[in-house]
């Protein structure tokens, strides 16, 4: 029967959730800001333990509650060995997102503290679901490479151990120190999909680990977590720049995206895009090969120039686009670009599972539930009379 009435179809846009005093994005103004700090600043001067405490604590640490809270870290970055084992059971061809998200379920299991529903509970499973993230990811990696899995060098901070976990070297100082800004760009960005899944479990009084399992399977989706995967496979394509004009003329023509340009919030450029781009430049000039940097820049302005001929109207570059070049040129394998943004947000997801659950702000954290607009009308206004079996 014809539908009478459209679908709605605005994805909550416009529409205010709740209130947080976590973070903020200023779509017009280019702005991101982690509890009233400008995320483009502590991305120049604080390290990403610096910023998953002031996510989780509501304030930057001094030196002793830094060392402190990178001591505990370290310790909870072993995974039992068990889970370890199970991981070596599942196929070498699983998505890594499907893996992050079974060993989240994984890790409840371990937990003794899983059935306390107080805050002090809660942030220790933030806690240990930040510093399990790098364990469980590099490691998957050298499994279904039929490596085996590298523990926590304990002399490495958060960022250099994943790298190190992953490929088995010690990074040298500069790019563990491009990776750690990556973590810190990465580790929040207000009620996005996954957050907003996170949150909506957690308003459920479910425990953090179910509350974050959500949150990674919300960022395993192809229109969230997954751009700077496509914008790499996207720039493999394109492969030369004299390819980079027709690309960009026949995807637009045939109303596709160019990957990594354009955002849900902001209304200019993404800060962090500005950030990563000069990363990946050194990152390219240093290891003699700044074609994937280069490419990006001249897809970006040829992009850019088309779009506003074509479409009458500006696009602007998000932090997809230079973070898929800037993870390439650091060896990170291209299926494993969305878990490292899980690496780096799980620091955000549980800094709002606790404020849904915890707030202590009026009015309290509430049940999601929101209404729906039924369109169903299978019968017209009145009910549909049911058939028996026999006369179907």
């Amino acid at each position: 029967m014809e539908q009478t009435r459209n679908i709605a179809n605005t994805g909550l846009r416009g529409v205010t959730i709740a209130s947080t005093r976590i973070s903020d994005v200023d779509g017009k103004a280019g702005r991101l800001i982690y509890r009233g700090y400008p995320a483009k600043d502590l991305a120049g001067k604080a390290t990403f333990e610096e910023t998953a405490f002031l996510l989780l604590y509501e304030k930057l640490p001094d030196a002793g509650e830094l060392e402190g809270f990178s001591r505990r870290l370290h310790r909870e970055h072993a995974l039992p060995p068990d889970m370890l084992a199970a991981l070596k059971t599942r196929p070498a061809a699983a998505q890594p997102m499907d893996i992050l998200q079974s060993a989240v379920c994984m890790l409840a299991h371990h937990d003794p503290n899983v059935g306390d529903g107080s805050r002090e509970a809660a942030l220790n499973m933030g806690i240990r679901l930040i510093a399990a993230f790098p364990t469980v990811v590099a490691g998957w990696d050298r499994i279904r490479r039929g490596q085996a899995p590298l523990p926590p060098d304990p002399e490495l901070g958060h960022a250099a151990n994943f790298l190190y976990m992953l490929s088995g070297r010690r990074p040298d100082s500069e790019t563990a120190r491009f990776f750690d800004t990556c973590l810190v760009l990465h580790a929040e960005h207000a009620f996005n999909a996954s957050t907003f899944a996170a949150r909506e479990v957690a308003s459920t009084q479910a425990h953090m680990y179910a509350a974050v399992a959500a949150g990674v399977g919300s960022l395993s989706g192809a229109l969230h977590g997954g751009a700077n995967t496509r914008v790499m496979k996207m720039l493999e394509q394109i492969a030369r720049p004299e390819n980079v004009d027709a690309y960009v003329n026949q995807t637009l023509a045939a109303g596709g995206k160019i990957m990594g340009l354009g955002h849900a919030v902001y209304q200019t450029d993404d800060p962090r895009a500005h950030i990563l781009a000069p990363m990946s430049k050194t990152m390219g000039e240093r290891l003699g090969d700044t074609r994937w940097y280069d490419l990006s820049r001249d897809l970006e302005k040829k992009a850019k120039a088309a779009f506003l001929t074509q479409k009458g109207r500006e696009i602007y570059v998000n932090v997809d686009f230079y973070s898929a070049s800037l993870y390439h040129y650091m060896g990170i394998p291209t299926d494993l670009f969305t878990p490292v943004f899980a690496v780096a947000r799980i620091a955000g997801w549980a800094a709002h599972v606790l404020e849904e659950q915890f707030a202590e702000a009026a009015p309290k954290p509430a049940l999601y539930r929101p209404e729906s607009d039924y369109i169903g009308e299978y019968c017209g206004p009145a009910e549909c009379d049911f058939i028996p079996m026999d006369q179907r």
